[in-house]
């Protein structure tokens, strides 16, 4: 499988027609709230933050290890966000302290691009960066109803660690069931060809 190679810092190879992904910056802030905002409740109820305020996407831009996917344009952030529009998110987030070899992955997908392989290119991008930056173990949390997301991240190379029961409440006020994902780089990297992530480790550092 080909990875995705990187051409002035923008994912490009294997990405749908049009979308390259790009790391979130500033001048991408507006776009990416309209991105958000846009989703079906039904998606934002199961995003822990409140996505719909700038400030929120402020501190993520100025945080890194963030990237968005951008199509139909040059950039998200050009002519004050007249340009292409944002249809994913994705983020590696490292978390603090003792746990600091260990990155979050956060995972968002237009619903009219789900099903392109948008959000399989995102969720490589993101473990292909986490690895590079040194990380040695990933984790993702999926609402136990999230099929599609188990089936992508199962794909990748993660594996259940934890069903947390009631853990989580919707904006509607009904709880539901996490399940905690994780990939441990060390065991599961004799598996990364199946995936096309050793590929693409080779392109960006290549």
């Amino acid at each position: 499988m080909t990875g995705a190679g990187t051409a002035g810092g923008a994912t490009t190879a294997g990405a749908p027609d049009g979308v390259r992904v790009v790391a979130l910056a500033p001048r991408h802030e507006d776009a990416l709230v309209r991105f958000f905002t846009a989703l079906p409740e039904g998606d934002r109820t199961f995003i822990e933050e409140d996505v719909a305020d700038p400030a929120v996407v402020r501190t993520w831009a100025a945080a890194g290890h963030r990237w968005i996917a951008v199509a139909g344009g040059p950039d998200a952030g050009d002519a004050g966000g007249t340009g292409g529009a944002v249809v994913g998110y994705v983020a590696a987030r490292p978390l603090p302290g003792w746990s600091d070899h260990v990155a979050e992955i956060r995972l968002v997908v237009a619903p009219d691009r789900r099903g392109t392989g948008l959000g399989r290119l995102l969720a490589r991008h993101a473990l292909v960066q986490a690895v590079e930056a040194g990380r040695t173990k990933l984790v993702v949390e999926v609402v136990a109803e999230q099929g599609a997301a188990l089936a992508l991240f199962t794909a990748l190379g993660f594996t259940g660690e934890a069903l947390l029961r009631d853990h989580i409440r919707d904006r509607r006020g009904e709880l539901r069931d996490l399940m905690v994902l994780a990939h441990h780089v060390g065991d599961t990297w004799s598996g990364m060809d199946t995936v096309g992530l050793a590929d693409a480790l080779d392109a960006d550092t290549g």
